[in-house]
């Protein structure tokens, strides 16, 4: 059952990792990239903290409590890729001169960071 389960996860990486791909025609966009993680792991954070509550309504508060950690674990990792700072394309980068032929390649956070 376990082979079956990482066999399904990886198809599912492999198919949305072609659709990424399918998507930037012009090359890949990093922060396209950075969003459509955070959201899927905001949703999985969810489905866990879910999973607790219907443990916790159903008396078994040691699952519950797996669940709860591992929808923490999942807030901690989405604080990390939230915090990744993706540099910003050539050609919105508004630090870049373009007189000396040298760029700023400044970087930027998304708005899900504080």
């Amino acid at each position: 059952m376990t082979q079956l389960h990482d066999l399904r996860l990886r198809l599912l990486v492999q198919q949305e990792s072609e659709r990424i791909a399918d998507s930037q025609l012009d090359g890949l966009d990093l922060s396209v990239v950075q969003a459509r993680c955070l959201c899927w792991l905001a949703l999985l954070a969810e489905a866990h903290e879910d999973q607790a509550s219907d443990a916790e309504r159903q008396g078994d508060v040691e699952q519950a409590m797996s669940w709860f950690a591992d929808s923490m674990r999942l807030r901690d990792v989405i604080q990390v890729v939230g915090s990744i700072e993706i540099p910003l394309p050539a050609a919105l980068d508004p630090d870049d001169s373009g007189s000396d032929g040298h760029r700023d390649h400044g970087s930027r956070r998304g708005p899900w960071v504080a």
